[in-house]
């Protein structure tokens, strides 16, 4: 029988590591803090990758690629940019191996000493300007909007596979504009182009917002970010989206002759979203069965199982099923292993997360049905083969409605309304904690401060924040609107 997985409510960290493992998603690597993500668990990716790409596309990007490898003056360029990211870099000194002396394997060569020590991607800013200094003139090059996916490495000592890894997939989004409110516009669009990809796509609900000061882009004047609530009520941050102002244009003198032929530095943007959120996506969904996918995502949407085992009867009734379901696109596979018990191939795409399961038996052939079993709600029912492609399709619909529905439902019922410093820590001590709304003085002292007595951070100022009168929780000082306190991935 496939492997059990530990409750959510007796240990969640070890709950989700089970998820990963049970559902072939990933393992861990030869090298400390890296990951090998599985052919499913790259299914996922995959998923996720070409939608998003389709929707990069139709708001006007381009792919493109630039070097892995980054010279450590560039990232001297912009002061808060390297201070954000001096501590998580890993840097390449020299360029050859040799033979050690006494035979004992390979050793650097100390004579290959590199003149300049290069930085392997962190992110992608410093090169990526360094080149549109050689691609923006005029006013006519812009908007320059280019995307790039990508490995990045970020030196992480504390590692968990897909939420944080030293080595990870993401894209990266870097775009130039004439004018600021053009590139305020690219930064909101972008924030809008994820929360619909979250919300429809991997049915997690998220709220829009922006980062306070402290919390932003090491070089940005403002970082905007979706935020979801996973089941043991931390928050994920699920993709950002930086306005950099003219900054790296400074930095890297990009200029453009505006139509009045005076020269202008470019405003610039950048976004992104990583592997990160298929961790986001088992802790939305998943349940103490194992792995949980919304069909949208799912690499296989429908597995069609014989029972007890395959026969040609079964084998031809499946193909034209397949066939069916192909023609309709829909994801499906036929389990014709006939070594594994049918029990055991329930609980194997249990583990998995297919959505849609079908359950295929002589005596059903026999009646014309056939048993079609929901992962989201565990619920299974006869129905009649035919129309049965119409109606696994509509049924695929309402598992992704309610998904994302059971998810907002949850986020809702953790999500509180505070106005002293006790309520909040009451509202922290608890097993699942969620959102919570409170007042903030607006400074940064008293965000740290808070962080230091709770370890929540604050994870946004919603963009539709409402004016609101109060007081901060913890000084007590004038504050106009409520943000969002949580702990946090």
């Amino acid at each position: 029988m496939a492997s059990a997985v530990t409750p959510r409510n007796e240990d969640y960290s070890q709950w989700y590591l089970d998820i990963v493992k049970n559902a072939n998603l990933a393992s861990n690597s030869a090298v400390r803090g890296c990951m090998v993500i599985k052919p499913y668990g790259f299914g996922i990716w995959e998923r996720m990758q070409r939608q998003l790409d389709d929707m990069f596309k139709e708001t006007g990007h381009q792919n493109a690629y630039f070097p892995l490898f980054i010279p450590k003056s560039f990232l001297s360029k912009e002061a808060a940019h390297v201070e954000g990211f001096a501590k998580e870099c890993a840097v390449v000194t020299h360029y050859r191996l040799m033979n050690a002396p006494d035979g004992s394997g390979v050793i650097v060569d100390p004579e290959a000493k590199l003149e300049e020590e290069l930085i392997v991607r962190p992110t992608s800013e410093t090169i990526i300007w360094n080149t549109y200094r050689d691609w923006v003139t005029s006013y006519r090059d812009l908007p320059l909007l280019i995307n790039q996916w990508a490995n990045v490495v970020r030196w992480e000592m504390r590692t968990r596979l897909f939420l944080r890894t030293a080595e990870f997939l993401w894209q990266e989004g870097h775009t130039a504009h004439a004018t600021a409110e053009e590139a305020q516009a690219e930064t909101l669009q972008m924030q809008e182009v994820y929360a619909t990809f979250a919300e429809e796509y991997m049915a997690m609900p998220v709220i829009r917002g922006y980062k306070t000061e402290n919390e932003r882009f090491a070089g940005a004047d403002n970082t905007y970010t979706i935020e979801a609530l996973m089941q043991d009520g931390k928050a994920l941050q699920a993709g950002t989206s930086h306005n950099l102002g003219q900054n790296f244009a400074k930095a890297f003198d990009v200029k453009f002759a505006n139509k009045d032929n005076q020269e202008e530095y470019v405003y610039a943007t950048s976004w992104g979203v990583s592997t990160r959120l298929i961790g986001g996506l088992i802790m939305t969904h998943s349940d103490d069965e194992g792995l949980v996918l919304p069909p949208r995502l799912a690499p296989i949407q429908v597995v069609i199982i014989p029972i007890p085992k395959p026969n040609e009867a079964l084998d031809a009734k499946a193909a034209e099923l397949l066939a069916a379901f192909k023609a309709r696109g829909v994801r499906v596979s036929y389990d014709s292993d006939d070594t594994k018990r049918p029990g055991f191939k329930f609980a194997e795409n249990e583990l998995k997360g297919i959505p849609v399961r079908l359950g295929l038996g002589s005596r059903d052939l026999e009646n014309g049905t056939i048993e079609v079993a929901r992962r989201d709600n565990k619920t299974k029912e006869s129905q009649p083969l035919e129309g049965i492609v119409d109606h696994v399709v509509s049924l695929l619909d309402d598992i992704q409605n309610n998904l994302f529905q059971r998810a907002l439902d949850f986020r809702t019922a953790h999500t509180h309304h505070v106005d002293t410093f006790e309520e909040f820590e009451a509202i922290l001590n608890r097993d699942i904690p969620g959102f919570i709304y409170a007042h903030w003085d607006g400074t940064t002292e008293t965000e740290l401060k808070i962080k230091e007595m709770t370890k929540a951070t604050i994870r946004c100022i919603p963009n539709d924040a409402p004016e609101e009168a109060g007081k901060c929780i913890l000084t007590g000082k004038p504050s106009h609107r409520r943000v969002i306190f949580a702990k946090a991935y």
